[in-house]
């Protein structure tokens, strides 16, 4: 017999394998292999190395995939990155990135057995993936598996982010969203990124985030001091809500027990790049 699942323990697992897909790109070892490239600033760098796996594609795709970031900051990067770079040197060189990076955050860890163990649960539970309406997950599922552990582990941790972040787009939509509104109310949750990140990364003026506040104010999800009303802290219960159910495949596959021993593995990672800076200090939180 199957042993259920504990409420949330995808969810969990989720928040513990998201940071070690995601530390490459705040790296410096990102930077310096996306610059040789002729990537030699944050945006083009990440446009590329996020979207490598779609091929060279156009601003459109980008966008739609995503959700968040607007439009004209892309188009002013895409597809010009794909004439400094092509796609397959772009994926060649974000897999050196992440291969220095990880063995600069976690050290000897990446050659230990719990590793290998990690590895081989996370790609576990990526087998139960489906890649329609996914594209970014269905992307990078078509790329093979690197040999060695600590990069089959990310590679299966990126499949499973992406896999996840599918959903959550289609999430945002189903809940009257826009991009602007959907990266402000997170931003209200204090589990985003700070409104300085947000609007440096994303691309999206002060005078068009005052606006979204005030559309969301008038929704009734945001009070006059820009913090969540109880339908604002319910509507983002309900985008994570959704975004489980969406996302249960890959855990129920895996199970319970070993759902529990990934989180874990997962989790002492995350505690050991975190205690190495895998990311800014100011990256996360209300500002």
């Amino acid at each position: 017999m199957t042993t259920p699942l504990p409420a949330k323990a995808g969810r969990r697992c989720h928040n513990m394998l998201n940071p070690l897909h995601s530390a490459h790109y705040f790296s410096p070892e990102f930077a310096k292999e996306m610059g040789a490239l002729g990537l030699d600033s944050w945006s083009p760098a990440y446009f590329a190395g996020r979207s490598a796996a779609m091929g060279a594609v156009g601003p459109g795709t980008v966008a739609a995939t995503y959700y968040n970031f607007k439009y004209e900051l892309i188009a002013a990067h895409v597809p010009a990155i794909w004439e400094s770079a092509s796609p397959e040197d772009v994926l060649a060189g974000r897999l050196r990135a992440v291969d220095a990076n990880l063995r600069r955050l976690l050290g000897d860890a990446v050659e230990g057995p719990e590793m290998a163990e990690a590895a081989r649960l996370a790609l576990t539970a990526a087998e139960a993936c489906t890649r329609h309406a996914r594209p970014l997950y269905a992307a990078h599922a078509d790329l093979p598996v690197p040999d060695a552990p600590h990069l089959a582990f990310w590679h299966a941790a990126t499949l499973l982010r992406e896999f996840r972040g599918d959903g959550h787009i289609a999430a945002l939509l189903s809940a009257g969203l826009d991009p602007l509104e959907a990266l402000v109310s997170h931003t209200a949750t204090g589990k985003g990124f700070t409104p300085k990140w947000a609007l440096e990364t994303r691309g999206w003026s002060r005078a068009e985030w005052d606006a979204a506040v005030v559309r969301l104010e008038g929704r009734g999800l945001l009070d006059d001091q820009g913090e969540l009303t109880e339908a604002g802290v319910q509507l983002r219960k309900g985008l994570e809500e959704a975004t489980d159910r969406m996302d249960a495949a890959p855990y129920a596959h895996l199970g319970a027990a070993g759902v529990e021993r990934l989180t874990e593995l997962a989790g002492g990672f995350v505690m050991t790049a975190l205690g190495a800076g895998a990311f800014p200090a100011d990256l996360i939180g209300k500002g």
